[in-house]
Parts: C-alpha cells; sequence; structure tokens
C-alpha cells in the first residue's frame, strides 16, 4: 500500500495536481473565449469539456515538459526532486501518461464539432513542441503563450461555430500576457539557466526583464481594449482592465529586487490578473 501511495504521490507532483497555480492560468483566457462567444454564460456541455480539458492538457504539458528537461532538472534547486529528475516515475511511464492524458482530451473534444476536433491538433502540437524549446531558442516563453492561448480559438469555435476575426486579440492579449507572467517564473531560475545553457526570456531580457514585462502588459490590455467594441463589451468591463492593469504593475513593483522568492510570487499571483478580466466580461 505504501508503494502505491507513493506512486500516487508521484503522479501527483508530476502532473503539478497540487499546484493549481497553471490550472488557473490556462482556464480563466478559456472561460474569456466560452463567455463572448455565447454572449453570455455558456453552455454546461462546453463548460465542462473545456475545464476537463484543461486539467488534461496542462498535466500533460507539465508531464512532456518534465520528460524533455529530465536530465537538467536535477541541476536546478528548485526541480532537483521532480519524479522523472529523482527516478521515482520512469521516462517510458512519463510518455505513456502523456499519451493517456493526449487522448482523453481528444475523447472531450469529440463532443464538440468538427472546427474544434480539427484544431486541438495544432494545440497537441504545441504542447508537445515547447518544452523542447529552451534547448533552441531564447523564446521559450513565446512557444508556451502559443499553447497556451490555443484554448481561446478551440472554445470558440466549439461554443459559436466560428472564428471571428476580434477573437484574434484575444489569442494576441493572451500570448503577451502569457510571455509576461513566465518571464516572472525563468527570473527564479536565472542563475541555473545560464549555469546548465537553458535559455530563456529572463536570460534574453537580462536587466531589461522588468521594463519588457511592463511592455508585455501594456500590449495584452491594448488588446484587451480593442476587443471591447467587438464584443460588445461595456464599462464594468473597462473597469477590470483598469484593475487588472494596476494589480499588474503592482507585480512587477513585488519583483523589483529580482529575487527568487519575489518572482516565484509575482509569478504565483499572476492568474488573479485573468480572473479579474473575467469577471469584467461576464459583467460587462
Amino acid at each position: 500500500m505504501s508503494s502505491v501511495n507513493s506512486q500516487l504521490q508521484s503522479w501527483i507532483a508530476l502532473t503539478r495536481l497540487d499546484k493549481p497555480v497553471g490550472y488557473y492560468l490556462l482556464l480563466w483566457p478559456t472561460y474569456w473565449a466560452l463567455w463572448l462567444a455565447a454572449d453570455g454564460f455558456p453552455g454546461w456541455k462546453n463548460l465542462i469539456i473545456f475545464t476537463l480539458g484543461v486539467v488534461l492538457m496542462r498535466s500533460a504539458g507539465c508531464v512532456i515538459n518534465d520528460f524533455a528537461d529530465r536530465k537538467v532538472d536535477g541541476h536546478v534547486k528548485r526541480t532537483a526532486q521532480r519524479p522523472l529528475a529523482s527516478g521515482a516515475i520512469t521516462p517510458k511511464a512519463a510518455l505513456t501518461g502523456f499519451a493517456l492524458m493526449c487522448l482523453l482530451a481528444f475523447v472531450l473534444v469529440l463532443f464538440t464539432n468538427q472546427l474544434t476536433v480539427l484544431l486541438s491538433v495544432g494545440g497537441l502540437l504545441l504542447a508537445a513542441v515547447y518544452p523542447f524549446m529552451k534547448r533552441y531558442t531564447h523564446m521559450p516563453q513565446l512557444f508556451l503563450g502559443a499553447a497556451f492561448s490555443w484554448s481561446i480559438p478551440m472554445a470558440f469555435a466549439a461554443e459559436a461555430g466560428e472564428l471571428p476575426p476580434a477573437l484574434w486579440l484575444l489569442y494576441a492579449a493572451n500570448l503577451c500576457w502569457t510571455v509576461a507572467y513566465d518571464t516572472f517564473y525563468a527570473m527564479v531560475d536565472r542563475d541555473d539557466d545560464l549555469r546548465i545553457g537553458v535559455k530563456s526570456t529572463a536570460i534574453l531580457f537580462g536587466k531589461a526583464d522588468l521594463l519588457i514585462i511592463s511592455l508585455l502588459h501594456i500590449m495584452a490590455f491594448v488588446f484587451l481594449l480593442l476587443a471591447a467594441d467587438s464584443f460588445a463589451l461595456g464599462n464594468l468591463y473597462i473597469l477590470s482592465l483598469v484593475v487588472a492593469a494596476l494589480f499588474s504593475g503592482w507585480l512587477v513593483h513585488m519583483a523589483r529586487g529580482r529575487g527568487r522568492e519575489a518572482c516565484f510570487r509575482a509569478f504565483l499571483l499572476s492568474h488573479w490578473v485573468g480572473l479579474i478580466v473575467l469577471a469584467g466580461m461576464i459583467a460587462g
């Protein structure tokens, strides 16, 4: 029984089920798309499908990320005890788990429509490619943003059956926001990444990191503001953008000393930006 419990705990750690922030960061923008596509509360069917899909694909993304990093995680203070790095879970088992979660997510998509099914192929490719990008480019966060944002057109297609041009404003906003908050995350590991040769935006931006994070936040809010007319969003939505922008500025201020704990806390709190925007969409 202790062996079973140990394996269960290892899988929980591998999929980050015990660390829900990553799920929130993916879930709130997905809900943006569902609510705007439905012009109100979306159907329960799609709400359940995409909530479960977010859990499955974020978990699968964590598994393939740790598989890609299994030989370097042991050299990074924050990740040294991850199940693949420590040997608690084998690479073969991890790949099997990744495939199973992707399959379950695809089964969920089959309950939507043909356009969403076709879009899901792109989402799978982005999820599988992202973890390996840090070996080839200093912009792996851009690939993460593309992957995390792909739920937006998928959710919109599932609810509305079309992809209007305005939804790409949401995609662009989430892409910028994702690069911003994941740069906070990368700043936590910057010293270790420099030592072992892993690339990130935190390394690329250098001393301009907080300035560029701020600019990315501004770009995200500009895109979200431009979406207001297309989706007939009112003053409460605009107010939510103001509140979210102020909160984002506070996160940058929090990380001003660039300490590991402060940068990690800024990352952990970033999901509130997406929730505030969602509240504005629902109210506006």
